[in-house]
């Protein structure tokens, strides 16, 4: 898979203006090396991305004014009876970050990349809570995902993600240049629902996933690991 194909294809439809494409094909290296170095620092591979060519935002509802900016997206799908995760980089997200910001993002996608898997090596996913307000996302972001400091072994990185992820993902000049530059633009936005990142399978296709048994092994060390750390600061 390309993972400039889509953003190709909006500049060839005139939806992408050429400064800002040559912008993010310039800049795109940055995210490449953020993926070589998560998974130098995981030992894991990372799953396929791909640039999406829109400002991803969400609201609670239609009728709220509250809403965010999803810079990334973990994206469970099924192609032709085939179950595969995908990671949605937003073409914001590329063109204005900073590399850091840029790489800790990649490597917060990447633990929910994990925590998926985990849970259908459990199957462990017909049952998922659907997320009803940013404020709930961001907590279950919080209660579910490996502690980065047990998958990655690179202090830097994980300075980025601390500083980047206190209690969900804020950055006010990236946010501010994503409004400034692309929304009021207006330059492609996609607006998602909270819950459109579930995916309900059932036990029969669940059955079909095939994981390599060292990487539910893998997935299993991180998990307790991960645990006895969470257990560590509730006590």
């Amino acid at each position: 898979m390309d993972p400039l194909i889509r953003l190709k294809n909006a500049r060839t439809e005139g939806q992408i203006p050429n400064t800002i494409y040559d912008s993010i094909v310039r800049r795109f290296p940055i995210a490449v090396a953020g993926i070589n170095r998560i998974e130098k620092a995981s030992g894991i591979g990372y799953p396929v991305a791909y640039v999406e060519p829109s400002l991803v935002v969400s609201a609670p509802d239609p009728n709220s004014y509250e809403y965010g900016i999803l810079f990334a997206r973990t994206i469970p799908v099924v192609f032709e009876e085939r179950f595969q995760v995908v990671i949605q980089v937003s073409a914001p997200l590329v063109a204005y970050g900073l590399r850091g910001t840029i790489h800790a993002i990649l490597a917060h996608e990447f633990l929910h990349y994990l925590e998926l898997m985990s849970r259908i090596s459990r199957m462990d996913l017909l049952s998922d809570e659907i997320s009803g307000s940013i404020f709930e996302n961001v907590y279950s972001d919080e209660t579910r995902l490996f502690e980065p400091r047990v998958v990655f072994r690179d202090r830097t990185l994980l300075e980025h993600i601390t500083k980047k992820f206190p209690s969900g993902f804020r950055d006010h000049k990236l946010e501010d240049k994503a409004i400034r530059l692309w929304s009021e633009k207006n330059l492609p936005k996609t607006n998602i629902s909270l819950d459109s990142n579930t995916i309900k399978l059932s036990a029969e296709s669940l059955s079909k996933i095939k994981l390599a048994p060292e990487f539910v092994s893998k997935l299993d060390e991180l998990e307790k690991k991960s645990a006895k750390i969470k257990r560590k600061k509730i006590y």
